[in-house]
């Protein structure tokens, strides 16, 4: 009896088409694969957020910068509200902004965008990271980098950036600064990282911006090999763009440094950890309220983080310098990348995308058509970002 061959999956089916694009984008693919490894930028704190918390019973979650979002200026596209597959699931914006001088709301830029989408059925938490620089709607019918929406709106426009792009139903989020990432890493006793030639001026010269931003001595690394850094040097090495595989090895740098602060967090004693509780919770900002943080701590054992991914996805991506908007992340379709978004979150493997999210899949299509290939072999540098004096400070993204 013959066997009757399996229908693919409409992830598989999507996926098939993307490999199915012209030799260039081909191209442009297999340099990407050698980015495999892109990564998580920042969740790592959130998890040291929560150990600390659980190991403290939450005694210090007051300190919690709790900032109530409207939820009435929240968009969710109008096929999401019921969209069944979604049911069960809660998601949770994460960000990390380049907040120098404490700020995390409104004016500031993300350098993280995630998404965790919690199953709250098997407690399964699955991440993903927006890469700053994708091409999108920015939630005000606009079209730039990502990350200038949160600079442009705050965490509700940001939000909302996130729900009309990818079809998603996001009301909470959480931020986190450069500043309580440096008091962990001290607190810990700094971290061991592997300094290589490539790496150690631009480290020192990032070092300098943060000293001046931050208003706090630094201390040069002046060798490379493996080393102990401490903090100012750590959040200066997750910083470095300009070696070899551009904003792509940046983000392998910090899950580096932030993997070795849950390592170092593992092994410190509880009146180290009591520290860092009392320095790094200052530094964020959430919608959740004590409660709802409460609720979710006193159920933290019973979450296991799974897989995690970067959107667009790495099969149906290119970059390319948008004119004055400079080098930008492209999806090849918006459409599509949404459709394998909510099969990787939701298992949704027959999932339409709304009828908004096909008009901004058009309009990304229309915008950036004309300058996809003109890119500089996958540099996601900011066309702003390329005048960055020695020093090592940046401009937020205007259009």
């Amino acid at each position: 009896m013959a066997t009757e061959k399996r229908r693919p999956s409409r992830e598989e089916e999507v996926m098939e088409r993307a490999a199915r694009r012209p030799s260039g984008k081909k191209g442009a693919k297999k340099v990407k694969k050698k980015r495999r490894r892109m990564v998580l930028f920042i969740i790592e704190i959130f998890v040291l957020l929560i150990m600390l918390v659980v190991l403290y019973g939450v005694l210090k979650t007051e300190k919690i910068g709790k900032i109530t979002i409207n939820e009435d200026d929240i968009v969710i596209n109008d096929e999401v509200e019921n969209n069944i597959s979604m049911k069960g699931y809660r998601n949770i914006a994460l960000f990390g902004v380049d907040a120098r001088n404490g700020a995390l709301g409104k004016g500031t830029r993300t350098d993280t965008i995630m998404i965790a989408s919690i199953n709250e059925d098997t407690k399964e938490v699955k991440l993903i990271s927006v890469y700053r620089d994708t091409y999108l709607n920015l939630g005000n019918d606009s079209y730039n980098k990502a990350n200038s929406a949160y600079a442009k709106g705050g965490p509700e426009q940001a939000i909302n950036m996130l729900n009309m792009n990818l079809d998603m139903n996001i009301t909470d989020y959480a931020t986190v600064g450069f500043t309580g990432l440096v008091d962990t890493i001290d607190e810990l006793g700094g971290v061991t990282i592997e300094v290589d030639e490539a790496e150690i001026d631009h480290l020192n010269n990032y070092q300098i911006a943060l000293s001046e931003d931050l208003d706090r001595s630094y201390t040069p690394v002046t060798s490379t090999g493996t080393q102990v850094l401490n903090g100012m040097q750590a959040t200066a090495y997750c910083r470095i763009r300009y070696t070899k595989g551009d904003d792509f090895k940046r983000a392998e740098r910090q899950r580096e440094v932030l993997l070795a602060c849950v390592e170092e967090a593992k092994k410190a004693s509880p009146a180290t950890l009591n520290s860092i509780a009392n320095k790094v919770f200052p530094s964020v900002a959430t919608s959740l309220s004590i409660d709802e943080i409460i609720s979710l701590l006193t159920s933290i054992a019973d979450y296991e983080v799974g897989d995690n991914t970067g959107f667009p996805f790495e099969t149906n991506r290119t970059t390319g310098n948008i004119g004055s908007k400079g080098s930008c992340v492209i999806p090849y379709s918006l459409e599509e990348n949404v459709e394998l978004l909510h099969a990787y979150l939701f298992e949704s493997e027959t999932y339409t995308v709304s009828d908004s999210v096909k008009e901004y899949s058009q309009k990304v299509e229309s915008d950036t058509s004309a300058y996809v290939g003109k890119s500089t072999g996958g540099t996601t540098t900011d066309a702003a970002e390329t005048t960055e004096d020695a020093a090592g400070t940046e401009e937020v993204v205007e259009e």
